[in-house]
This record gives structure tokens, sequence and C-alpha cells, in this order.
């Protein structure tokens, strides 16, 4: 089921108050002329006419290469130096100031901006190269590195914040500034929902075992911004109902459920028909899907009905809820019932001191899973439309945040150059793109910009970035803002 986009959306409140409270007349004429296409902006995907000449059902642009997306964003800001991208000379200038070989002039954090030298911190871990791709991974990602002829390696993205909540919410909504909708959120707005019976959007979140007490994740960076709230992400929970309020309170039967909701139903409708808000719509919407929910998420968490030899691909912790491992499972299973946008967030990649006491866990966390869910969606033919994207919101420094030893290093951030890798939904398989330089300080080949990454993701969901707006507050507002261009490169 694809759900046509509200032409309610496209108007202010205060207007819709206006013209709900005019019986007839001028007003009735102005509201039609508020509702022409060339004055209520809102979404610019194709609309096929229905059989009453009103909208039909939103469609892309062009054929999409994907018809769904999981993102599994590593919040915190993985290490590219060592995990992805192999720079020799950090070991061979250990020690050295990194200022004596690269000019040095990115910005520092607050947390290093008073250190009196900026050592060279090497890695301690090995690079192995891929038979099949030739993709040379760290020793601490073996199952990654089984699965990268699957994915596109990008070693040269850059962002513009430096600090973690501005640069997650930049790689979440286009913009540094909270408030804007999120990526899924786009998404749920311009192409619908395929499933009646689950949200278009989900969101899960997991703690690592890297640095467990780092920065908290807000519901914003799922949130629908200034979209119809309909179009936010359904957090499911770690604990209790997988969903806030799934159960029925005790003595409480479907029957009267369904009863009850029938008649809010029908109140709702009256004041819908009376103001126009295009929040009454969504409340009607959301208590239907909520109703559907109560069978429809129980069954999509039992992991009975799945083989043996699947749960151990994804490793032991699996069925431990809330685990990493147990959201890679719930995001295939969530795909193959096509949920639009999957968006899974696991904690703790901000190792800033002791990076090898913590980095060791943070990749047993996420190694295995990522790699099962890359396998298992290609076994299932998923793989295909399915967009993976894996990354965090920027990369770390080649200098030592600390002290420095050969045992021991840490890392601060740095938003000037990183890794990200992308598979399946149209993008090349087992192939690396762009280049930083000798010590991981600057881009030098092909860079990749947030807003490049987020052209390009829309593009192979079949939505022309530049067309997918929205009207508010007086101006047309898109993902990509007035940047961004489509990395054809990286496309199959």
């Amino acid at each position: 089921m694809r759900e046509p986009i509200a032409l309610e959306s496209k108007l202010a409140l205060n207007r819709r108050h206006f013209f709900g409270k005019a019986s007839r007349g001028i007003g009735a004429a102005a509201l039609a002329s508020l509702l022409s296409a060339d004055q209520w902006g809102g979404c610019a995907l194709a609309a096929a006419p229905g059989a009453s000449g009103s909208p039909g059902p939103p469609r892309p642009h062009f054929a999409p290469k994907a018809k769904r997306m999981i993102y599994l964003f590593q919040s915190g800001a993985p290490s590219q130096q060592d995990l992805f991208d192999r720079k020799p000379l950090l070991n061979r200038y250990f020690g050295e100031e990194l200022g004596d070989h690269v000019e040095m002039n990115q910005r520092v954090t607050g947390m290093t901006m008073n250190q009196k030298r900026f050592p060279i911190a090497g890695t301690k871990y090995k690079f192995r190269r891929d038979p099949h791709s030739g993709t040379e991974i760290s020793e601490l990602l073996p199952y990654t590195r089984e699965v990268s002829q699957e994915f596109c390696l990008i070693r040269s993205m850059h962002t513009e914040a430096i600090n973690h909540d501005p640069a997650i919410t930049f790689f979440q909504t286009g913009s540094q500034i909270p408030g804007r909708p999120s990526i899924g959120s786009w998404l749920s707005y311009g192409l619908g929902s395929e499933n009646d019976d689950l949200p278009g959007f989900v969101a899960m979140v997991s703690r690592g075992t890297g640095r467990p007490n780092c920065q908290p994740l807000y519901d914003r960076l799922w949130g629908a911004g200034f979209l119809p709230t309909q179009y936010a992400g359904v957090k499911f929970m770690s604990v209790g109902d997988p969903v806030l309020f799934l159960s029925n309170p005790a003595g409480w039967s479907s029957a009267a459920q369904r009863r009850m909701l029938d008649d809010l139903a029908r109140l709702n409708e009256e004041k819908l028909a009376e103001f126009g808000d295009p929040e009454i719509n969504t409340r009607i919407k959301q208590y239907e899907l909520a109703y559907r929910m109560q069978t429809s998420v129980p069954e999509l968490t039992d992991f009975s009905d799945e083989p043996q030899h699947v749960l151990d691909m994804y490793g032991p912790n699996v069925q431990q809820r809330g685990s990493y491992a147990y959201n890679c499972l719930m995001a295939r299973r969530l795909a193959e019932r096509d949920v639009r946008f999957i968006q899974l967030f696991h904690m703790g990649w901000d190792q800033h001191f002791t990076l090898p006491e913590q980095l060791p866990g943070q990749c047993h966390d996420t190694d295995q899973p990522s790699a099962a869910l890359i396998k298992d969606l290609k076994s299932r033919g998923l793989l295909d439309d399915t967009l993976v994207v894996w990354g965090g919101e920027f990369g770390r420094t080649s200098y030592c945040q600390g002290a420095l030893t050969h045992d021991n290093y840490g890392r601060d951030h740095h938003p000037r150059c990183f890794s990200l890798w992308a598979a399946g939904g149209g993008i090349k398989r087992g192939v690396t793109y762009g280049a930083t330089d000798d010590f991981s300080y600057n881009v030098v080949e092909n860079g990749v910009h947030v807003h490049d990454l987020h052209a390009t993701l829309l593009h192979q969901m079949g939505i022309d970035h530049e067309r997918l707006t929205y009207k508010f507050q007086g101006r047309q507002f898109r993902l990509t803002d007035v940047h961004g261009h489509v990395v054809k490169d990286i496309l199959a």
C-alpha cells in the first residue's frame, strides 16, 4: 500500500482553521485557490491521477534501483585509520609532530586545542586484503572483509560539523540545526508505505561495549521535523513492549479496543472536517496502525521461525533483545516485509583515549552481524533492491589525544576525511572510491560530502533530490538544502 500525500499538509493551520470556519462563498473559493498546484508547494513527486481526478499515490521520479533502505549508523565516529584506510606512514613516523608532515589547517576541538604536541599515532592493527575485491580492511573486521565484494567502500567522505550532536544531526537531516525532517521521514513522505500493518520508518538503538557511557541519541534524529508527524520514525524499544503502549490494559479486550477506535475515529473525522488540521488526520491513521501492529509486531519479533544456521550467522547475541545483532536480524525481517526505511543506531565509537582497549569490543559488537545482514539479504534475493549503508558522523585524528605509547593511544574528532560503505540497491560491488593523503588528514581524490551522499541515496530510491521539497515558513525545503550531487561513479 502506498499512502497518498495529504493535501491538508500543504496549508498552514491558521488558514485551514479560518476557511474551515467559513461555511460557503468567498471562503470556499479562496480555499480552492490556495489548493492550486502552483501555490501549495509541497512534495514535487509525480502524483498519479485517481479515478475522480484527485491525486493518487506518490510515485518516484524515475525507476528506482532500491525499494527500501537500511542505514547502520555507527554513532561516535569509527576510526578510519584503524579500520578502513591503511596508512603505513603513520607507523613509520610514530610519535613525530603531525604538523611537520601536513599543513594542519583543520580546526581542532576544545578537547585537544590546548595540547602542546600533536604526535602521530599509528595503528596497532594489521590490514588484510580480500582476495575477491582486493579491498584492504583491518583485522578487527574479518567478517566485514569477507563481504567486501558486495559493497563500495568510500574513503573520501567529509563533513562540516566537528562535534557529535551537530554532526549526527547533519547526517540524519541535512542540517546541523535541529528541527529538520530526518532522511527516513523524507522518504516516507515522498514514497509512502508498502505495508499496511507496520510503520514505513523504524528506528532501533543499541549500546556498544567500546565506550558505553558516551553521547546520548535524541528522538528528533528519526523525527519528522516540520513534515506531518505521520512520517516520523517509530522507535522499537529494547525493553517492555517493542512499541510503546502496544499491549492492551489488563481486562481490555480486542473487541472493546475496536469499538473505542471506531468511536474515536468518528470524533476525529468531525474535527478534521471542521478544522482541516493535518495532525488530526495523522492521529486517525496512527491509531489504526497501532491497532494493526498489535498483531503484526509480535509476529515480527518472534524469531522461532528462523533456522538455527541463520541465528548462528548473526552471532551469539542475536536473541539478546536490544543488541546490535538482534537489531540487524530485525532489520532483515522488516525489509522482507517492505518497511521503507530502517535505521539502526549503535553507540560507543568515540575512542578519545585507550582506543586499543575499546575499539576491539566495539568491532566485535558489529562486525559479524553487519556482514550477516548482507549475506542474509543476498541469500533471499533482497540485496539487489535494498540499499544498506554503514558509517558514522565523522572521522578520527591521526594525531594522538592524550598520552601516546605504542600500546595505548586515542583519537579526537576529524570531519575532513573518513570512511563509509554502501551495498545493494544499484551500488557498485567490490570497489573502493576516493582517497585521502598519506596521513589521513585531507581528501585528495573524489571527495563525497554529506549532501552528495544524501543525493545519491535518494537517487537510488528513484527520487531527484532537487524535486523532493516541502514548503515551510515561506520557502521550499529539501533534504540536501541547495547542495548535493549524485555520485554517479559508484552506481552500477
